[in-house]
């Protein structure tokens, strides 16, 4: 789903960020779901390996 409004050209990869936290339906729901759960996962990993 993001990645049908993300460009990952230098000179317009924040500016397609910005669109998809302000003007996507929930997409900066769904930015902030990526980043979280990507973070929980590192997290439960480093728990594992720490245990």
């Amino acid at each position: 789903f993001l990645a049908m409004h993300y460009t990952s050209d230098i000179s317009t990869a924040f500016s397609s960020v910005t669109h998809i936290c302000r003007d996507v339906n929930y997409g900066w729901l769904i930015r902030n779901m990526h980043a979280n759960g990507a973070s929980f996962f590192f997290i439960c990993i480093y728990m594992h390996i720490a245990r």
